[in-house]
């Protein structure tokens, strides 16, 4: 299939969105996740089938869609709330149309929440590499307990200076580990050749991000607990921390319950139990000094948590199926598009074009 660029009012501001297949077709709602934007799903949607209905917006603060704040203490319901006012926007969907929801990586988070605030509109949700349901970095266990009890060491004061000063200029160069390219290259995806021909269209959709103190990363605190930082009000990052992210127990007690499927690589290095992006997993690394110890700031176990709230989704009354792709990193609908889209027709219930 081919999409088309839109343009909408819904939930208060301007949102783009890319459109693709025809109106009254099997709808599918895209979200994509975070350093990104709705380009990132046009090599998925070229292998799609035209009998599907693909609406696949800018989240506030990335491609075209307004630049809005982020309002981090309300987690990622400010992304969520956006999205849910496309359902009943007129002519992207048919009417009381529930589509199967698809969240990569901040998308996950912003899907699970969707599902918690709106069930009967959620056919079913693919979750691709998403944030655990605790939200990134600062729980010690299964169950999302803190390390610390501001949070240390999450939100927008751990991610590298560089890398926002480089995004903001829009760098296209490979000349540092830091350059978005490079982090395109080295953490997107577990081998840069699956990027293809696509790379220029995905690091642009990378640089469309905007940056500040209420979008990308957002505000930072001082902390008195190692590493010194804790999340802020302000900002997608800090909307990410789960001081003020956390939805597991929403999910369990969801009033309907579709069908979950939860694809990610093995190789995965953002959302992983050893993720190179969370500060205490670099402490233990000795990558960033003083890390205070195991006991005291042990890595989040990001996938145990997600399958262990999955479990108990189950357990209410919902279906879940995890599929692990060897070899695949954080971007399984890039590295590994076949099985991705086998998984995605499965839940829509289209046959896949022979």
């Amino acid at each position: 299939m081919e999409s088309a660029a839109h343009t909408v009012s819904a939930n208060g501001i301007t949102q783009a969105v890319r459109v693709a297949g025809p109106p009254d077709g099997v709808p599918v709602l895209l979200v994509h996740g975070n350093a990104s934007s709705s380009a990132f799903w046009e090599p998925l949607i070229r292998r799609l089938p035209a009998t599907l209905r693909v609406v696949a917006p800018d989240l506030r603060g990335y491609g075209d869609t307004q630049t809005a704040p982020v309002d981090a203490t309300r987690g990622l319901a400010d992304l969520a709330d956006d999205v849910a006012a496309l359902l009943d926007v007129p002519g992207l969907f048919a009417p009381e149309a529930r589509p199967v929801v698809v969240g990569h990586s901040l998308g996950g988070g912003v899907a699970m929440r969707l599902l918690t605030a709106r069930p009967e509109r959620v056919a079913a949700l693919l979750l691709e590499a998403p944030v655990s349901p605790y939200g990134f970095g600062g729980t010690r266990d299964l169950d999302g307990s803190p390390t610390t009890p501001d949070f240390a060491g999450t939100g927008a004061g751990t991610v590298n200076p560089d890398f926002v000063a480089r995004l903001a200029a829009g760098d296209r160069s490979d000349d540092a580990p830091t350059s978005p390219r490079n982090v395109l290259r080295a953490t997107y995806v577990a081998d840069p050749a699956s990027l293809g021909a696509d790379e220029e269209l995905l690091l642009e959709s990378m640089l469309s991000t905007a940056v500040g103190d209420d979008n990308y990363p957002g505000t930072a605190v001082a902390s008195a607990h190692w590493p010194g930082t804790a999340p802020g009000e302000r900002g997608v990052l800090n909307a990410l921390a789960p001081a003020h992210f956390r939805v597991a127990d929403d999910l369990v007690s969801a009033a309907v319950k579709p069908p979950v499927t939860w694809v990610r690589g093995d190789a995965d290095v953002i959302v992983s139990d050893t993720s190179l992006f969370d500060l205490a997993h670099l402490g233990q690394l000795g990558v960033v000094p003083g890390w205070p110890g195991a006991d005291d700031c042990p890595p989040q176990p990001m996938v145990g948590q997600t399958r262990a709230v999955l479990e108990r989704y189950a357990a209410a009354g919902g279906t879940y199926r995890e599929v692990v792709l060897p070899g695949c990193g954080h971007s399984p609908h890039l590295e590994r598009p076949a099985e991705f889209v086998a998984e995605l027709l499965a839940l829509t219930g289209v046959p896949a074009t022979p």
